[in-house]
Parts: C-alpha cells; sequence; structure tokens
C-alpha cells in the first residue's frame, strides 16, 4: 500500500513538472528565432570598430520602422524658432538723454495748412529760438517733421473742415530722432483732441437765416405807425402788423432747418503761424 502511494506521488510530481515546463522550453525557442532573424539582417562583420571615426557607408542599414523613428526624434530636438519680437515704439532709444513725454515744443509752421491738403502730406515746423530744459537744450531752428493723418472739408450742418496732424521725428543734431507727438496749439488758439477745426457756423447761418423775417416785420412796423399816423388810414394799419408778424414767425421756425443745409468755415493756416507741439511718448537723444 506504501509503494503505491509513493509511484502516485511520483507520477504526479512528473506530470506537475511537464505541464509547467513546457512552456518554458517554447520561450527559449522564441528567443532562439529571434536571434536568427538578427543574425540574418545584420552582418557583424561589417560593424564598426571603437576607433573614434564615423563612417556611413561601413554601416548596415536600419529597417524602415527605426529609420522614421529616427528622424521623427532628430526632428523634436530641434529648437523652436523664437517668437517674433514685438515692434519698437515709434519713440526708440537713440541716445541717453530722454525727453520725457508731455514735454512740449512752440515751433512755427513753413508752409500753409489747410483741409484741402490731402491725408499723407508731408508738414514741418521749426523751433524760432533755443529750448532749454534741464538736462539738454534744443536749438533754435530744430526741424520738426510730421504729416497729415486726417482731412476733410467742410461738411453739411454747418461744420468746418477738419486736419489731424501727427509729428513722427525731429533733426536734432544732423540725427533723426524718432517722435510720437501731435499738436496742442494752433495760431494762437488751443486744439483739443488734435483736432484743428474750422469753425462751426450753425449758430451764425440760423440768425442770417431769420434777416428777411425780421426785415419784413420791421417794414410792417413801419408802415402800421405810417398808417395809424392819419384818420384815414388807421383802420388799415393792424394789417400791415399781423402780416410781418406771420412772416417773422414762419421764418424764425424755419431757419434753423434751413441752416442744417449749409457748411462750416474751411481751416486755412498761412506760413509762419505758432504751433505747440506735445509728446505723447518718450524719446531719447545723445
Amino acid at each position: 500500500m506504501k509503494k503505491q502511494k509513493f509511484s502516485l506521488r511520483i507520477v504526479t510530481i512528473t506530470l506537475f513538472l511537464l505541464y509547467f515546463g513546457m512552456p518554458i522550453s517554447f520561450a527559449f525557442d522564441l528567443d532562439e528565432t529571434v536571434d536568427d532573424d538578427i543574425r540574418k539582417n545584420y552582418n557583424s562583420s561589417k560593424l564598426i570598430q571603437d576607433t573614434g571615426i564615423e563612417d556611413d557607408e561601413n554601416l548596415p542599414e536600419l529597417p524602415a520602422k527605426l529609420k522614421n523613428n529616427t528622424v521623427n526624434s532628430d526632428k523634436s530636438l530641434k529648437p523652436k524658432e523664437n517668437p517674433t519680437i514685438a515692434k519698437i515704439s515709434s519713440a526708440s532709444v537713440n541716445g541717453n538723454t530722454k525727453i520725457s513725454k508731455g514735454t512740449s515744443f512752440d515751433v512755427i509752421s513753413t508752409q500753409k495748412i489747410s483741409d484741402w491738403q490731402k491725408k499723407g502730406t508731408s508738414l514741418k515746423f521749426k523751433t524760432t529760438s533755443q529750448a532749454v530744459k534741464k538736462k539738454y537744450s534744443i536749438p533754435a531752428g530744430t526741424v520738426f517733421t510730421g504729416e497729415i493723418i486726417e482731412s476733410h472739408q467742410p461738411q453739411l450742418s454747418c461744420n468746418g473742415g477738419l486736419v489731424v496732424i501727427r509729428i513722427h521725428s525731429m533733426n536734432y543734431k544732423g540725427q533723426t530722432i524718432p517722435l510720437n507727438a501731435y499738436i496742442t496749439k494752433a495760431d494762437e488758439k488751443m486744439i483739443f483732441l488734435n483736432n484743428i477745426k474750422g469753425e462751426r457756423t450753425y449758430l451764425k447761418t440760423m440768425w442770417k437765416k431769420g434777416n428777411w423775417g425780421r426785415s419784413i416785420f420791421n417794414q410792417m412796423c413801419s408802415l402800421t405807425v405810417k398808417l395809424g399816423g392819419e384818420s384815414s388810414t388807421l383802420l388799415l394799419s393792424p394789417f400791415p402788423f399781423a402780416y410781418g408778424a406771420v412772416c417773422l414767425g414762419a421764418n424764425t421756425l424755419v431757419s434753423p432747418i434751413t441752416a442744417f443745409f449749409n457748411k462750416g468755415k474751411h481751416v486755412s493756416i498761412n506760413s509762419g503761424s505758432k504751433f505747440r507741439i506735445k509728446l505723447l511718448e518718450d524719446s531719447y537723444i545723445d
């Protein structure tokens, strides 16, 4: 009985080893097949010895998948392009001495300025006396250059013409210094929002349009007084007055409407007129 149990244990252990040992043997077979493929595709005799010199001609050609991976890895290693650098402000740094924004210069125009001039027209101004500041001075005769950035002639509803000027540079000791400046005073008049405007004539035009009614009314009043001075015409005296009053009232009501169909005045500034230039941004000179 003991022998039978012992022999049964031996058979059980043998089956157990065979059952779990077969996959391991297959695994070794698979590993050997991989080694065989490597030996077929690569000739170890062509490999470069460690001489420190690379020679691509002696290297065996890589498989297609490995080539693609190599190319992609090379692309990923390339540095990314630097982002576009922001444009430098119009008031770029040309020197060490700063002209602070808000600084003003009194100049005169060297040519006539009007709303007949088109957008993009170049304009020049110059200083008539030396402008002395704390850390620098601008000599007399320094030329400031600008251009018209917007312009239109008088429009309906009694709007005047318009000229908008931007100063973009200054000729300082032979150097062109970039500026960003605008006009705050033109022809002895303060300029707001850099808009040099022609005179708006709505109120004047409306009053002028009412001249006819007032003239008729005055004539009818004179006639009423004349007719009332004589007994024979006294009964007729109220009628001229009434007619004059009607004409005056109608003309007064219509004149605000008719004034809208008229235009304002042109912008016209003679050469040599005084202007004031004010910086919008810091600028730098040597």
